[in-house]
């Protein structure tokens, strides 16, 4: 029988490793930055196999909960959202061009309920930042038709990733991160597509910066809802016209 073969639980001993040491962050015996116990005192604790235990250690590793230190043992990470978060990512990469409406209306969702947290917790520097970033964007509008649209895409981005920021919640604020940075070529198709909507989606910025300097949530959110709502419209509309999206 494989030393990873499954138990009369049903477990593997892979699993029984990522369980128990789940089970030491949750009561706290494990905090980040700790160092493992030694892989033969872990393994009897388990009662597993060291080979097991290597295999769950990977395992965690690869979700960005460990991390092995050549000649140094094993440590708990700092169990930041962005990097425990990371596999989101890897699948939202895996979904094809046709699928980017539902990250768009997903992205939707999020950023209405961060932009209504934002209003409520915006400190005066970070709406300084978010003035400054509409104002670049004003500058690049200035230099029509020859606005430079992936500068301004880049900027849109700046702009909602610093109000998922300054909601206060960081796991909110890492997946916005994650699904806003793979809807990019889909903004930027509309962008180049539909020379008005760089304007059009400048002004509801602007509005929503508007929210969230009154301080007023439920604006906030209904402004964000409908700003995002138009590119997902736009793009399922149009995703036959995507050059890219076959």
């Amino acid at each position: 029988m494989s030393q990873d073969a499954p138990g009369a639980t049903g477990r593997s001993q892979t699993d029984v490793v990522i369980d128990g040491i789940k089970d030491l962050l949750t009561r706290g015996e494990l905090i980040p930055g700790s160092r493992l116990p030694t892989e033969k005192d872990l393994a009897a604790q388990f009662g597993v196999s060291r080979g097991s235990l290597r295999e769950g250690v990977r395992a965690l590793a690869a979700l960005g909960v460990l991390e092995p230190r050549q000649g140094d043992g094993t440590y708990v990470t700092a169990l930041d959202p962005r990097t425990l978060l990371s596999p989101l990512g890897f699948l939202a990469d895996l979904q094809l061009p046709a699928h980017v409406t539902d990250l768009l209306a997903v992205r939707r969702v999020l950023e209405a309920e961060s932009v209504a947290l934002a209003a409520t917790r915006v400190t005066d520097d970070e709406l300084a930042e978010l003035d400054r970033v509409l104002a670049v964007v004003e500058t690049n509008l200035a230099s029509e038709p020859d606005m430079d649209l992936a500068a301004f895409i880049h900027a849109d981005t700046e702009f909602h990733r610093l109000i998922a920021r300054a909601s206060g919640n960081r796991a909110l604020a890492a997946i916005i991160d994650t699904v806003a940075g793979r809807t990019f070529r889909a903004r930027l198709w509309r962008a180049i597509s539909d020379r008005g909507s760089v304007r059009e989606a400048q002004a509801e910025h602007r509005a929503i910066f508007g929210e969230l300097a009154r301080r007023d949530p439920e604006r906030a959110r209904i402004r964000m809802a409908m700003h995002l709502l138009g590119v997902e419209q736009f793009t399922e509309k149009h995703a036959d016209e995507d050059p890219e999206a076959g």
